[in-house]
Formats: structure tokens, C-alpha cells, sequence
């Protein structure tokens, strides 16, 4: 089983289904703010499923861990986002920027793995 190929998936499912209830669910009853960090949590978190999705398909370690990092960067990025636009208090922004170091982890990894390429 590929477990970072699972994990992506899941990471791309949740992020779809949470989009769809933030633009039909939740119209009204979040703040413009909320809304907002709704719509970026989102797109942080489907864009880094894809990416981990891509790189779960390589035998390359690097690119493997990568992987992982974008996953984990989406469920602490996007999750700490999601959690404040339904009202968890603002200090709960503070945990944010941990899931955007991973998700800058992941893509460093990437440039070294391909510029260790020939």
C-alpha cells in the first residue's frame, strides 16, 4: 500500500468536501474574515494534496518525504484555519505558520531532489 498516495488522497477529499460546505454550508454564518480563511485553507490544502499525490508516485526518499510534509503542512495550515473560521480563538493563528514551514520543507526538498537530477 502506498500510504502517502492514501494519506494525499485524503487530504484532496477533505479539502474538497470542506470547500463545498464552506461555499453552501456555511454562506451567512462566517464572517467576511472567516470566510476568507476558509477559502485559503481550501486552496492550500487541495494544492498540496495534488503535489503530494504527484510525489507519492516516486521511488526517490526525498521526494517521498516531501510528500509527507505537504500533507502534514495541510492538516496544520489548513486545519488551524478552518478551526478559527468556526470561532476557536485568534492565538490559534500562531499554529498556522508551522503548516506553511512544512509546506516550505516539502517544496525545498523538491528543488534539491531535481537539481540532484541529470
Amino acid at each position: 500500500m502506498n500510504r502517502l498516495g492514501v494519506f494525499a488522497g485524503l487530504c484532496g477529499f477533505v479539502a474538497v468536501a470542506l470547500g463545498a460546505f464552506g461555499a453552501h454550508g456555511l454562506e451567512g454564518r462566517l464572517s467576511t474574515e472567516g470566510l476568507d480563511w476558509w477559502g485559503t485553507a481550501t486552496l492550500y490544502g487541495l494544492a498540496h494534496a495534488v503535489a503530494a499525490l504527484a510525489v507519492s508516485m516516486s521511488e526517490k526518499s526525498i521526494l517521498r518525504r516531501a510528500g509527507w510534509a505537504f500533507g502534514i503542512g495541510a492538516v496544520i495550515f489548513s486545519g488551524s484555519l478552518y478551526a478559527m473560521a468556526l470561532g476557536a480563538p485568534r492565538w490559534f493563528g500562531a499554529i498556522t505558520p508551522v503548516g506553511g514551514v512544512s509546506f516550505l520543507a516539502g517544496w525545498t526538498m523538491i528543488v534539491f531532489a531535481n537539481a540532484r537530477m541529470r
